[in-house]
């Protein structure tokens, strides 16, 4: 009978079982760690595409003082800008007119990676 002990070949429960756990433990800390570097590269793309948002204004307000007599007013480079967002798949834009700039938002488009993702937003001011 030892002799058929010995012979066996194979894990023993309590092997599984530590790996079980070790696998346990990976996984509660390998997820969430994983869920924060997917939000974090979100917010970092909205947060690129609301500085091309920026320049878009930069550039409505270089085209609008090159074409027009005087200075442009933060109405005019907005609606400019409305007119000629930028190019993007994933990306919605809007363009609107303050006091003291032009309030750009960037938001997801539906359909896209970004849809439901919370809109960023930041004023482009007048040089």
């Amino acid at each position: 009978m030892n002799d058929t002990l010995k012979n066996q070949k194979g894990f023993t429960l309590i092997e599984i079982i530590a790996v079980l756990i070790i696998l346990g433990i990976l996984a509660a800390v390998a997820i969430p760690k994983y869920m924060d570097l997917t939000t974090d590269a979100q917010r970092r793309a909205m947060e690129g595409a609301r500085a091309e948002g920026l320049s878009t204004a930069s550039l409505a307000y270089g085209k609008l003082m090159l074409s027009t007599s005087g200075i442009a007013t933060t109405a005019q480079i907005a609606s400019y800008a409305s007119a000629n967002p930028p190019a993007s798949d994933e990306f919605s834009y809007t363009f609107a007119a303050t006091a003291t700039g032009v309030l750009v938002t960037v938001g997801g488009k539906a359909g896209s990676d970004f849809a439901g993702a919370t809109a960023v937003t930041k004023t482009w001011k007048k040089p």
